[in-house]
């Protein structure tokens, strides 16, 4: 019963720790926001008709490069990388997971931070800049919008879950070993 009065993280707080439970936190911040977006954004945008709902996503598409949201969807991979190869390092400096981590949550976590920035430059920057070229009033908007949504909002989905995979294995991973 003793060890459910210690606290679940060491009291001295390493480098990589930091780094991952601040990893966390943006992709926390991340998922939950490309969760908000495929639960009522891309919905409220479908309920419009098509030459609105693709003038409205690309004004939105033009915003969001811009937005603060970019601060926690880069630090969070750039967060990644950084426990990850911590995590593959040997334990004993401040920059490492440490005979107690928890290295393959650490290095999943990770792996995951990065992951959620990778699908969002390799799926939706390339399709969101299709559909800048897009004129909303063309005789093929609706079609292409109805394309670019249902797909779109999958891989948002899964950029999502994958955001908050890394938040969980992340604050896991940071949690003492042993």
């Amino acid at each position: 019963m003793d060890h459910l009065a210690e606290p679940p993280f060491d009291r001295e707080m390493t480098l990589i720790r930091a780094i991952a439970l601040a990893t966390a936190t943006g992709a926390a911040v991340t998922g939950g926001a490309f969760f908000a977006f495929s639960s009522f954004v891309m919905p409220a945008l479908d309920r419009l008709p098509p030459a609105q709902a693709v003038a409205a996503m690309q004004a939105i598409n033009v915003e969001a490069p811009r937005s603060l949201l970019m601060v926690p969807l880069i630090g969070s991979a750039v967060g990644g990388v950084l426990v990850t190869v911590a995590a593959l390092l040997p334990g004993g400096s401040a920059f490492s997971a440490g005979p107690t981590g928890h290295r393959g949550l650490l290095i999943a976590g990770g792996v995951t931070a990065v992951l959620a920035l990778a699908i969002t430059a390799g799926y939706h920057v390339p399709r969101n800049d299709a559909l800048a070229r897009l004129d909303p009033a063309a005789p093929d908007a609706a079609q292409e919008w109805a394309r670019y949504a249902v797909g779109w909002v999958r891989w948002n989905h899964a950029r999502s879950v994958v955001a908050l995979v890394a938040a969980v294995t992340l604050v896991l991973g940071a949690r003492r070993g042993g």
